[in-house]
């Protein structure tokens, strides 16, 4: 199986071929222009030249052996044969009709093609190309078709003689080698910068590919460290406001997460085990009681006996309770999938019944305005319920219960003894219990399932002490007036 590159070196090859394509795309582009450039000039140089009357008609005598005719043109008498090329590198040569080419002496000339020597026959537009002459040199060629000057009146028998009247093509040709040179030399440099281009891309991607990547290397460090140890208290250094500080700081606050609800699973294990030592351990007595006795010969007397299972089932009865309590306070948030639309004042009237059958001494005066939330059914229904049963059970015998509901707040009072002060902070933490509250039934568990539930919907709730005795907790819950049962 083929191993696949890292990232860090994919991020390095891609920033150094992007590199190196913008650079070979420039080097390329700025070599084509240069060449068009100095070409265009050469074919400027090329259109430019137009020979004379005169100069055609000695390359055509030139061309014929015709030397006594050609040396009697006024202006070349004892000028000696003249030489095809201008000061400007320019050459030039006569086609005629039969696609013989016309030049003087030795020198260099250009085998027309059929093109340009149709041009001699019918006319038509310039051809311009690349060719190489019979000396071998690189030129490049234009070829159009001479038009004859006609003579004037009165010129010499010799300039009538020597006139141009057939049809002529004129080639004009320049060398190239020097712009071939030139070129070859701005490649070579051109190469040079592209390959020190790609180098320099290479290295500067590798840097930038180490720089961008360091936060993901550490934050790889930091997972392969929790996974490999479980230690949720490590962090990593976040700095800037980018993508990968945004991952880091996301990545801290799931571990502050997971190691908070690490720790406060701990302590509800260990908290758990705690509270359900003393009933096990009650239990544990109590039967071993009853075994021994059973097993001496030595029964328990019946009310003896009686008490003491009622005990046991006490017992079993408070080990439901709290086993129930554990499993509501612990169980997986699941609100996303099991939220819904809640009407809260029916809830709060159920409660308040199942108070009413637990408290049958006490008075509970009630309203109740129509409410909806949006939240769990079951955590809202317990926390309903466990706020009334805490004033049911710490109300005097025969004594009030005030509960009211209006615009999302349920207030449930009591007229009990109220809560120190010093301990109201601690009534919503995991099985606390007051001191003076240790001999009446409960797990500790109460409130803290309230809170729980509230802080789910998205609500508060509050406990405090009540002007002129008792307690008042509070529940306010986000929502909208519902509809009256």
């Amino acid at each position: 199986m083929r191993r696949r590159r890292s990232l860090r070196s994919r991020l390095t090859l891609v920033i150094a071929s992007a590199v190196a394509a913008a650079v070979a795309l420039s080097a390329a582009v700025c070599w084509f222009l240069i060449r068009d450039q100095t070409q265009g000039q050469v074919r400027d140089s090329l259109l430019e030249f137009v020979p004379r009357t005169e100069q055609v008609a000695l390359a055509l005598a030139g061309c014929d052996g015709d030397d006594t005719a050609r040396q009697s043109l006024p202006g070349f008498r004892g000028a000696g044969p003249p030489h095809p090329w201008d000061p400007s590198g320019r050459g030039w040569s006569v086609i005629r009709a039969d696609g013989s080419v016309c030049v003087f002496g030795d020198s260099d000339q250009v085998v027309p093609t059929a093109e340009e020597r149709a041009l001699a026959v019918s006319g038509g537009a310039p051809v311009l190309r690349d060719a190489v002459t019979q000396n071998g040199s690189e030129v490049l060629v234009l070829t159009r078709t001479y038009t004859p000057q006609p003579v004037p009146p009165g010129a010499p028998e010799e300039v009538r003689r020597l006139a141009v009247r057939e049809p002529v093509a004129v080639s004009v040709f320049r060398s190239t080698e020097d712009l071939s040179g030139t070129l070859r030399i701005l490649a070579l440099i051109l190469g040079s910068v592209t390959v020190a281009g790609v180098v320099g891309a290479a290295l500067a991607g590798l840097w930038l590919a180490r720089a961008a990547l360091r936060p993901v290397q550490r934050l790889t460090s930091a997972v392969e460290h929790v996974a490999r140890t479980e230690d949720l208290a490590i962090r990593i250094p976040v700095e800037g406001t980018d993508e990968i500080a945004r991952l880091g700081r996301s990545f801290n606050t799931m571990t502050a997460a997971l190691s908070s609800s690490q720790e406060r699973q701990r302590r509800l294990v260990s908290d758990a085990g705690h509270e359900l030592r003393t009933p096990l351990t009650s239990l544990r007595t109590n039967i071993d009681l009853m075994l021994r006795s059973e097993n001496t010969g030595r029964p328990l007397a019946p009310e003896a006996k009686r008490r003491l299972l009622v005990n046991v089932k006490e017992q079993f009865e408070e080990m439901s309770s709290l086993i129930g309590d554990l499993l509501e306070l612990s169980r997986s948030a699941e609100t996303g999938e099991r939220s819904a639309d809640v009407e809260f004042h029916d809830l709060v009237a159920a409660a308040v019944e199942r108070a009413r059958r637990r408290g049958p001494g006490l008075e509970l005066r009630v309203d109740l305005r129509p409410w909806r939330v949006h939240g769990d059914v079951r955590g809202l229904q317990r926390a309903a319920v466990n706020v009334l049963d805490n004033a049911v059970k710490f109300s005097p015998p025969g004594g009030l219960v005030e509960v009211r509901l209006a615009d999302g707040v349920l207030t449930v009072r009591d007229h009990g003894p109220g809560i120190p002060d010093d301990e109201l902070p601690h009534v919503f933490e995991r099985f606390w219990r007051s001191p003076s509250a240790r001999s009446l039934p409960g797990s500790g568990l109460g409130l803290a399932i309230v809170a729980q539930a509230v802080r789910d919907a998205g609500g508060e709730v509050r406990v405090a002490n009540a002007p002129g005795g008792g307690t008042v907790a509070t529940v306010a819950l986000p929502g909208t007036p519902g509809e009256s049962g």
